[in-house]
């Protein structure tokens, strides 16, 4: 049964912990009138929109929507979850937080987010205080990573051993259960295995995945075996509190940076993300072993207006930057492509040129447009006219995913004017694209024909079909319109 705090003792919390004090020690607050405002820590402003009202105990910005209570503020500010923010506000307060049973589920996942950090914090005293982390030790000094980042990211070691989490979690009175539904133990599947658990992770440099909060929720193991059927990298399986699809690498760390700068530094990896915020880039995140995602760019949405992808150059990193474009472009973010000299990643571009360098390239970045014509036409030939439209027909692709009527005619403008060829064709071609996307196959089984017909028609003949049929002074019309769509 899970444990929850009784509501009385939230409003005891609650009532002991001044909503004008608490924000004041963070901020820079100052009277006006009934209420206090300041400039908001949450998004990039000059004009103070955050304001604080002490009678109704809340706080909201007008500028970027935040508010809430107490809790909710710590919750913000410090990037933590509501518990955690409960427990700061009972300490601070000298309230004593007893718990009560509540609905189970709830102490599963707690369960296993103080397991995940229990074992990233072992995973770092091994990397730092054992014989056995003296290899990834000379790896990381290899890499040129400082002990400030190394403890900032609480990169760790898995020693080369079979059962060494299994045996440190049995000490700690951890079910074997839990170990596995955390992903860190694996059942044994050979004959004569069955029964018997092993590590996932074996002689690995490790790094903690975090969620926005900042929890430890799963692992990404670099290996240190140079043999050739050993994974360069094996992650944390999918497991009650880690959707891989739905963390942003480095995104607990980077958050304020990207809120200050309202946009995103996208990289491939997490040695590129760390690399970059030891360099002085903290906006810097990165999916997390999976293409990017529509639930990641929404994470992203939420304290940016634009991402600067920074992928490998070689085809298969242009091909994923133009992927990542494209959804990007479909949030309404706005999208800029560093273009890194052949064969250089973050990582390898800042060790050997600087971050100076690295600056440069991400002020040079171009838009999505821009680099994916730049790509394709050194893949297609553009002056020929079957490669200037298979050229055309992709970047309008891309184009045709914003739902901003603005960004699409700024695109397109600069598409034409980069392909040479009239604004008005583009236009023609994208209405015709997105017309085409917009169309709604018959269901299966045999849907009423109108539906065919009607996506079969062209756009602005059948809204103008749906305006006339809804004016009651034409009462012929229905003779008209019929022609065109199923009258109800």
């Amino acid at each position: 049964m899970a444990k929850i705090v009784p509501k009385r003792v939230l409003e005891e919390i609650r009532f002991r912990n001044d909503i004008v004090e608490t924000v004041s020690r963070c901020l820079d607050l100052k009277r006006s009138g009934n209420t206090f405002k300041a400039l908001c820590p949450f998004h990039k402003e000059k004009t103070p929109s955050f304001h604080v009202n002490p009678q109704r105990q809340i706080y909201h910005c007008f500028g970027c929507g935040a508010g809430g209570d107490v809790f909710a503020f710590v919750q913000q500010y410090e990037g933590v979850d509501f518990m955690t923010a409960v427990r700061m506000l009972a300490e601070r307060a000298g309230v004593q937080l007893d718990l009560e049973d509540g609905e189970p589920g709830v102490s599963n996942k707690q369960a296993l987010f103080d397991l995940l950090a229990d074992v990233a914090q072992r995973y770092h005293r091994v990397l730092l205080e054992t014989k056995s982390g003296a290899r990834a030790r000379r790896y990381l000094a290899q890499r040129d990573l400082s002990e400030a980042v190394i403890a900032d990211f609480q990169i760790g070691y898995a020693p080369n051993r079979w059962d060494a989490v299994l045996n440190w979690g049995r000490k700690q009175k951890f079910p074997v259960e839990r170990l596995e539904e955390a992903g860190l133990i694996v059942a044994g599947s050979k004959p004569g295995a069955q029964g018997r658990y092993y590590d996932r992770f074996r002689n690995r440099v490790m790094f903690p995945i975090r969620d926005e909060q900042g929890r430890v929720i799963g692992f990404s193991g670099r290996t240190l075996d140079d043999a050739a059927d050993a994974a360069k990298y094996v992650n944390s399986p999918e497991t009650p509190v880690f959707r891989k699809s739905r963390v942003l690498y480095g995104l607990d760390r980077a958050r304020r940076a990207v809120t200050e700068a309202r946009e995103a530094i996208l990289c491939e990896g997490q040695i590129d993300v760390i690399r970059c915020h030891q360099a002085g880039f903290p906006a810097a995140v990165a999916p997390q072993g999976t293409a990017l995602t529509e639930d990641q760019v929404r994470m992203v949405r939420r304290y940016a207006d634009g991402v600067v992808l920074v992928f490998d150059p070689d085809r298969a990193g242009q091909d994923a930057a133009v992927r990542a474009a494209g959804v990007a472009i479909g949030a309404g973010l706005a999208v800029r492509v560093a273009a890194l000299p052949p064969g250089q990643d973050p990582d390898t571009l800042i060790r050997e040129r600087g971050a100076r360098a690295f600056g440069e390239i991400l002020e040079q970045a171009g838009s999505a447009v821009h680099f994916q014509i730049e790509v394709l036409s050194r893949r297609e030939n553009v002056r020929s006219e079957v490669g200037l439209m298979r050229v055309a027909r992709a970047v309008l692709g891309t184009i045709s995913r914003t739902p901003n009527a603005v960004q699409r005619a700024a695109l397109v403008q600069e598409a034409a004017s980069l392909l040479n060829i009239p604004v008005s064709a583009l236009q023609d071609d994208l209405r015709t694209a997105m017309r085409r996307s917009r169309g709604t196959a018959p269901a299966r089984g045999g849907a009423a024909d109108g539906t065919a017909r009607r996506s079969a028609r062209p756009l602005e003949e059948v809204e103008l079909c749906e305006h006339l049929a809804r004016v009651d002074d034409l009462p012929e019309i229905g003779v008209i319109v019929s022609q065109y769509l199923p009258l109800e």
